[in-house]
């Protein structure tokens, strides 16, 4: 939902009223004052995307879930041996907001990263969102290298100094010791619908209706298509959505992490094989018949992430997914909450606070929507029992941040 705001006020510009006119908090600020990280991450966001909700203000300040991606990787980095190098790839970056809010934790943990040769890899097929992620991350002092026929179509350099480049597909990006970032990015791509019926498995698809010829509708296949080879055969759902190409790139994921080591993260609204018709269509913010008006509304629908995970295919170990609002506190939002809880004096500002924190982590709010899954070697968890061979119910013997307590050695 954040995302169609963004685009809003990318599309319509700042209201000239916003650019005029400002609001007093109450507390003017001193030229004294600090500009902290936060502060100038949020300046940033304010001037590339346009004025913020005061709901996404209070989300920003309280937790950063880029800030603690960020750690994620680094603690992962430590865990696994610090290797000399790694990559850090990025699937559908966005407006590249992401990678630069973790680039900024990395430097902020430069003196740990010191020794560590890090470079940039995303994956995105717009051009024009390449673009606007190379307006956000390279200094524009030093210009990018640009070849349409390449599998590299650009490069460039990141305003800390490291390398970043642009492909069109997940198997273009070199391998080796890599960090994987998924981000609301598999609940996008497209998925085949199925229905029971007494007859076996049917596909839904789209048809015109009889009824009113400039309108569509869903219809059931009077026989078996080739994509039905994709459910279960013990599947015991009456609806079922399968997305043929998250398959594809987890597979992919799969391969490259035994191989050459490194973990994937993946965040995104979805579900462990519960759910069943999620398809949706948000317009302005607001849910939208999937069928009416299509190309006005961006369509979405939950990731299944026990399809994931068998797609994995045994090659990496799966952990989660885990609900946001496990993840959020096993990656330490409580202690962060009462050390902002300790620095408001303002009584109000501690209410906010407590509202931003209730939004997170409320069950019947954002706590149990979003989801959080890795990939990860084998290796990594020191399984034994199974033949080396772990999955969602081993408990790993070495912990792995948000899916357990987050500890620093």
């Amino acid at each position: 939902m954040n995302a169609l705001v963004r685009r809003c006020v990318a599309r319509t510009g700042i209201p000239s009223i916003w650019r005029r006119k400002c609001f007093s908090s109450g507390n003017e600020p001193a030229e004294s004052n600090h500009v902290t990280p936060m502060l100038r991450h949020l300046m940033y966001k304010i001037k590339s995307t346009g004025p913020i909700t005061v709901a996404e203000y209070m989300k920003e300040v309280l937790t950063n879930p880029a800030k603690l991606l960020g750690v994620w990787f680094v603690s992962e980095w430590m865990a696994s041996g610090k290797s000399t190098a790694f990559q850090l790839v990025e699937l559908g970056p966005g407006r590249g907001t992401l990678t630069a809010d973790i680039l900024r934790v990395f430097s902020q943990l430069g003196s740990v990263l010191k020794t560590c040769d890090i470079s940039i890899h995303l994956v995105e097929v717009s051009q024009k969102l390449s673009e606007i992620q190379a307006l956000t991350l390279t200094e524009e002092t030093v210009p990018l290298e640009r070849d349409a026929e390449s599998l590299v179509y650009m490069k460039g350099v990141t305003k800390s100094g490291i390398p970043i480049s642009w492909y069109r597909d997940l198997k273009d990006v070199p391998t080796g010791y890599s960090f994987y970032l998924a981000h609301e990015f598999f609940d996008v791509l497209p998925v085949h619908k199925f229905q029971k019926t007494p007859h076996g498995w049917r596909e839904v698809f789209v048809d015109i209706d009889p009824q009113s010829p400039d309108k569509l509708r869903f219809v059931l296949a009077p026989c078996a298509t080739p994509a039905e080879a994709f459910i279960q055969r013990d599947e015991r759902r009456e609806h079922v959505e399968v997305c043929p190409d998250a398959g594809v790139v987890i597979q992919e994921l799969s391969q490259r992490i035994a191989s050459t080591g490194g973990a994937a993260l993946i965040a995104d609204y979805g579900h462990d094989g519960t759910k069943t018709d999620t398809l949706r269509g948000f317009y302005e913010h607001q849910l939208h018949d999937v069928l009416t008006a299509p190309g006005t509304a961006d369509l979405t629908a939950d990731v299944d992430f026990s399809y994931l995970r068998r797609m994995a295919q045994g090659r990496v170990a799966s952990l989660g997914p885990v609900e946001q609002r496990t993840f959020l506190k096993n990656m330490g939002i409580d202690v962060r909450l009462k050390v902002l809880l300790d620095k408001a004096g303002d009584p109000s500002l501690q209410q906010q606070l407590l509202r931003g924190y209730d939004m997170l982590m409320n069950p019947q709010k954002m706590g149990e929507r979003f989801h959080f899954f890795a990939l990860l070697p084998h290796q990594r968890l020191h399984v034994g029992s199974q033949g080396g061979k772990a999955c969602q119910s081993e408990a790993p013997s070495t912990s792995v941040p948000g899916f357990d307590e987050l500890v620093w050695h």
